[in-house]
């Protein structure tokens, strides 16, 4: 089942149900005025809407209509909570080899995880605005889950059937903020402002068989500025699945329906070392701090520049038929105008 929030007048817009090639769509508002209010109510409104998103598919719904990408809010343009995990440990370890620090062993087994801010999600074809180019500003392609209701405690086994959709996420991150925030000891806030996520909110079983053991097994497509940037493999060298970064959230506190949980940034290893760009034969990677951490230790400074104001940033992912899953998002970096 594949489901999308379109913007109108309020500020959770309206659910449609969007068809498997995502060529059409078809309100939801008769069954759940809007995906939260579909979470909420998980178990009685799902089978509601998948009877509709087949029929969707069979091409039985009369009123269905031209599905637009660029009318789409995110799936939830806001969220009772965003927590971004830190599942690809690989980033992680590139992250402090650049600045001389050794990585924990505890990083290995105990995931890193951050409260994003989730009241004002960016729209997947909306402009990211923006303060300064100074900020230090990167993406970060990233898969993201959605829970039900989830008890305090939960399991990684149980916590499985707690996931209930998958997204993209743009997590926009402000790299020259960042070392003055951690160096106070309390996390991120200013360096990581909204979050964008793809047109499409999908459950597991529309991967098929790229669903497995808590992973997604495609490429995660980055394009900056019209240039191919990434394409690692979401499944590899993901060193935590959902179901233990999900339980993980949940170790001292419940999770509420429409919780949404992050992967992180994906990236991959080559031969056991840090990966290379694209055009070098490697899979690239999913944010330029990345690529600046390998250039800073293959020869002492980076060289890639962070983005600048016109910028654009394009996030997908295909199946093996090389069809959309989530749709696309592609936003441009803008300069905010204080009101």
């Amino acid at each position: 089942m594949k489901l999308a929030t379109y913007k109108n007048s309020t500020r959770d817009g309206e659910l449609v149900v969007v068809s498997r090639d995502l060529k059409k769509c078809v309100k939801a508002t008769k069954v759940a005025p809007t995906l939260q209010s579909a979470l909420d109510d998980w178990d009685n409104v799902s089978p509601q809407l998948e009877r509709l998103y087949q029929s969707l598919n069979s091409g039985d719904l009369a009123d269905s209509f031209d599905f637009e990408e660029p009318a789409c809010a995110s799936p939830l343009p806001r969220s009772y909570q965003w927590a971004d995990g830190s599942a690809y440990v690989n980033h992680v370890e590139l992250v402090r080899k650049a600045r001389g620090a050794e990585l924990p062993d505890s990083f290995w087994t105990d995931p890193l995880m951050y409260q994003g801010g989730s009241d004002s999600f960016i729209g997947p074809r909306d402009d990211i605005p923006l303060g300064s180019e100074s900020w230090g500003i990167d993406f970060e392609a990233e898969i993201a889950v959605i829970t039900n209701d989830m008890p305090m405690g939960t399991s990684p086994e149980k916590a499985a059937d707690h996931i209930k959709l998958l997204m993209l996420v743009n997590d926009v991150s402000l790299r020259g903020l960042i070392p003055a925030e951690l160096a106070k000891g309390f996390g991120f806030f200013q360096s990581k402002p909204s979050s964008a996520f793809s047109p499409v909110a999908i459950t597991s079983d529309e991967l098929g068989s790229a669903w497995k053991n808590g992973k997604v097994h495609l490429p995660l497509l980055s394009t900056l500025n019209g240039e191919l940037f990434g394409k690692p493999e979401a499944g590899e060298d993901m060193t935590f699945d959902f179901p233990t970064i999900v339980s993980h959230a949940a170790k001292t506190r419940p999770l509420g329906a429409g919780t949404i949980v992050g992967s992180g940034t994906v990236s991959n290893k080559l031969n056991g070392g840090p990966g290379k760009h694209v055009n070098d034969g490697g899979v690239g990677y999913s944010c330029i701090a990345e690529v600046r951490m390998i250039e800073t230790i293959n020869s002492g400074s980076p060289q890639t520049p962070f983005m600048k104001f016109g910028d654009t940033i394009s996030i997908e992912m295909l199946d093996k038929e090389g069809q959309s899953i989530f749709g696309k998002i592609d936003q441009k970096i803008v300069e905010y105008s204080t009101p």
